[in-house]
């Protein structure tokens, strides 16, 4: 018979400790490539044929986009976009729902600050939920899907889409 403490009990996932930093990283590399525009550090965060899933939060502040397809066209978009910003990027709550040694997934929250260069009266906040799938080549992980969805957001669409928003 299942009681409330074992349907409560929480399943831990043994991932060794240098995985689970090497895992986290390629998040890291995600935020750092951006906010410091290092394009070889961003790239370096995805697998060559990775998607990334901005739609949900982009349908949120009024636009409609496509998913990324592959590491050069995701690097493309979002450093383009991002161009004449400055962004603060912080990764929290990482938690690995899956793993094998080869494979994980990943949920993470992560806070996006975005502000026009020269013009800091200005910004958008975002707060998103990420849930990403990896793979380890040779030493290092990198990210093969991400997908965000939205908690929740303050500021102007406008910052980040342009004129675009509706």
């Amino acid at each position: 018979m299942e009681t409330s403490q074992s349907r409560n009990k929480v399943q831990y996932l043994a991932v060794p400790p240098e995985d689970f930093l090497a895992i986290a990283d390629a998040l890291y590399r995600f935020g750092a490539g951006q906010d410091l525009r290092d394009r070889p550090l961003f790239e370096s965060a995805f697998s060559e044929e990775a998607t990334l899933d901005f739609t949900s939060v982009a349908k949120t502040l009024g636009v409609t986009i496509p998913v990324f397809e592959g590491r050069q066209a995701i690097a493309d978009i979002i450093l383009s976009t991002t161009s004449a910003l400055d962004t603060t990027h912080s990764i929290a709550n990482p938690r690995v729902t899956s793993y094998d040694g080869k494979q994980a997934k990943l949920s993470v929250l992560i806070e996006a600050q975005h502000l026009p260069r020269g013009d800091h009266s200005r910004h958008l906040l975002l707060k998103n939920i990420l849930n990403v799938s990896l793979s380890k080549v040779g030493e290092v992980w990198v990210i093969d899907r991400m997908r965000f969805d939205n908690a929740w957001l303050t500021g102007d669409p406008d910052v980040l889409f342009g004129t675009t928003a509706s």
